[in-house]
């Protein structure tokens, strides 16, 4: 089992950028693909991005491809999110997410960060 963590969430303007980041308990982080999805006002939640367990391969969604990042630390048991250009429509809850498998659905999940974006 792990515990999720997310911190770095706040507000920001159009364009600007913001890291989010997230803490995993226990020794088994590097067994995990970790994730990160976000639920916007209004709709349903989705997916953002994904790494692999040991951090060479990652996906990301379309609307976040060339201005988010995901990175991981397996010393640190951490997961990151690093975004840029951020847009009004990037607004939502972000959360981390553990899954034991490349195309296995998370079971693990934090509790949300909040990204505003606004002027």
């Amino acid at each position: 089992q792990v515990q999720l963590v997310e911190s770095g969430g706040g507000l920001v303007q159009p364009g600007g950028s913001l890291r989010l980041s997230c803490a995993a308990s226990g020794s088994t982080f590097k067994t995990f693909v970790m994730s990160w999805y976000r639920q916007g006002p209004g709709k349903e939640r989705e997916f953002v991005a994904k790494i692999e367990n040991f951090g060479v391969g990652t996906r990301h969604a379309d609307s976040v491809k060339g201005r988010f990042a995901i990175s991981r630390d397996n010393l640190q048991s951490a997961v990151y999110l690093q975004m840029n250009r951020l847009m009004f429509e990037d607004t939502a809850v972000y959360y981390c997410a553990a899954s034991r498998a490349w195309n296995r659905q998370p079971e693990y999940w934090g509790k949300g960060t909040q990204v505003t974006v606004s002027s």
